[in-house]
């Protein structure tokens, strides 16, 4: 669920859309937002996928943040 909260807060942070992030990184909505809801994994390849669309690493994605 972390993960899920991370993604969202740097896809607000970015002034980015569930669409637009889904759009660009190849994921469907449905899917994105159940990610950002902690209801759904995801693979390596779409977590560095949702990584170079935010501008960030997967590192920093996985990354524990206070």
């Amino acid at each position: 669920m972390a993960l899920g909260r991370r993604i969202r807060a740097l896809r607000l942070a970015q002034g980015l859309s569930q669409e637009a992030l889904a759009l660009e990184s190849g994921l469907s909505r449905n899917m994105l937002i159940q990610v950002e809801w902690g209801k759904r994994g995801l693979l390596t390849e779409r977590l560095g996928d949702l990584a170079q669309v935010l501008g960030v690493s997967v590192a920093d994605l996985l990354a524990d943040q206070p």
